[in-house]
């Protein structure tokens, strides 16, 4: 009597053809958002990683171009703990930059580092050309290293090809550029009020960096620390900086690490409370690099989840494919539930049988669209390039955007839940026609069967 309960499911899912719309439907929705969903969360992933090493794991910082004094007292003290691997200070502001002799200038955002210790928090050598074996030399054009250096963002000096790809010239050209800032007193004022003067220089272009961050790369120049502060005002009365960038060591956790220095800067704040630019203290912040990005990251990471909303719609829809499906199959098996009703079967037998029947389905159709979709990702960069070549067409324009390969590395626990998730949905689409099917008596279901 108890064989029933494995040799009929399995007799159902091979003898009937309706069964392959079912499997088809399931594998179909696991195909689909085992694709997607790995593509977007390898896009968010890499952006968010990009971001990252971009800043390093905490920033000490303000938005205002002003900055706060009394940064190297406290970089001194970070990089005396045991859990800081490098802290380094950074200018955040803008300027209008300008070919030498000619009247176009562009406003762009001016990062002023110093490329040994930035190179420590950061990725900044890797993003360097000409000098990625040598950030310390930068700011040292290679025709000439007397003079002052410039970096430039890839996007502001070369064009994207289609493929991404940027043709980069085999000798460094030989560029100059004027660069004019406006210097700010501690209060906010412009040095030497309405009429003051604009700090300018000029300097030679020395590299470009591609940070794989298309705003970063379309609007960023970097100068030398010491250069960006003299042009930015912030070294008098007292030197200012924008922020410190942080870098924990491997094993601190993100946030016990940003929290720890947290706790560092409420107590440098009270020691300086008595100083003469103690109220330039009170608007510098400390984030964790998530905290202090996500108004950069957040979009994406709402579109991310957008997706899942609309691919839970799918699963739902697969439910009732699933359910369609086994009204159809159990109102062809009514004299089957009869004399299995007939020979002493429970209500919670006959249930079991068609979940048990819907489980095959399930595995079936999960095995064949993971099998399907990680397959296809394993050969989707592939198959983007074949129809590239034959036809021009591309899954994003990579002249419009700054993505390299499509993303397929697969995840683990986002395939376990797919798994999971694939065999739920087809137990769900089965279970209302099962109990349906187990509350009909057996004396109604043999005289329908026989009339």
């Amino acid at each position: 009597m108890a064989m029933y309960r494995i040799i009929l499911p399995i007799r159902y899912f091979i003898k009937r053809r309706i069964t392959c719309l079912a499997v088809i439907a399931v594998a179909l929705c696991v195909f689909t958002v085992t694709v997607v969903m790995t593509v977007m969360n390898g896009l968010v992933h890499d952006f968010a990683e990009k971001n990252h090493v971009f800043v390093g794991d905490c920033i000490v910082g303000t938005d205002s171009l002003v900055g706060f004094a009394y940064y190297e007292d406290f970089l001194a003290q970070l990089q005396n703990t045991e859990f800081v691997a490098a802290a380094v200070p950074v200018i955040k502001n803008f300027g209008l930059v300008a070919l030498q002799n000619s009247r176009n200038s562009a406003g762009l955002e001016l990062m002023g580092i110093d490329p040994v210790g930035h190179n420590k928090v950061t990725n900044f050598a890797e993003t360097l050309h000409y000098r990625r074996d040598e950030p310390e030399l930068a700011f040292e054009p290679i025709y000439d290293s007397n003079l002052p250096g410039l970096i430039i963002g890839i996007d502001k000096m070369l064009e994207r090809g289609p493929r991404g790809n940027y043709s980069q010239k085999p000798t460094l050209l030989r560029l100059d550029y004027l660069v004019s800032c406006f210097p700010l007193t501690p209060k906010g004022a412009l040095v030497g009020g309405l009429s003051g003067g604009v700090n300018a220089k000029v300097f030679s272009y020395s590299d470009n960096s591609n940070s794989g961050l298309a705003k970063v790369d379309g609007n960023m120049f970097y100068l030398s620390f010491d250069e960006a502060q003299r042009l930015c005002g912030m070294t008098a009365p007292t030197k200012r900086t924008s922020a410190i960038f942080i870098k924990f060591k491997p094993d601190i956790e993100l946030n016990a690490g940003t929290a720890e220095v947290a706790q560092m800067w409420r107590n440098f704040f009270k020691i300086c409370a008595e100083k003469k630019q103690a109220y330039l203290l009170d608007n510098v912040t400390v984030q964790s690099w998530r905290n202090y990005l996500r108004d950069t990251i957040a979009p994406m990471e709402k579109e991310a989840t957008m997706m899942m909303l609309l691919f839970i719609m799918v699963g739902i829809i697969t439910v009732f494919i699933i359910l369609v499906v086994f009204y159809m199959i159990i109102s062809h098996k009514s004299k089957d539930i009869g004399i299995l009703k007939s020979m002493g079967a429970s209500n919670f037998s006959i249930i079991r049988l068609f979940l048990y029947f819907a489980l095959l389905i399930g595995l079936a159709g999960a095995v064949i669209g993971m099998a399907a979709g990680c397959a296809f990702l394993a050969r989707v960069n592939t198959i983007e390039d074949l129809l590239f070549n034959k036809f021009g067409w591309q899954v994003w324009n990579r002249e419009v955007y700054s993505i390299g390969d499509i993303p397929n590395r697969l995840n683990g626990q986002l395939l376990a839940i797919i798994f999971v998730s694939a065999i739920a949905v087809s137990l769900i689409g089965a279970l209302i026609p099962s109990c349906q099917a187990a509350k009909r008596k057996c004396i109604e279901i043999l005289q329908v069967s026989q009339l």
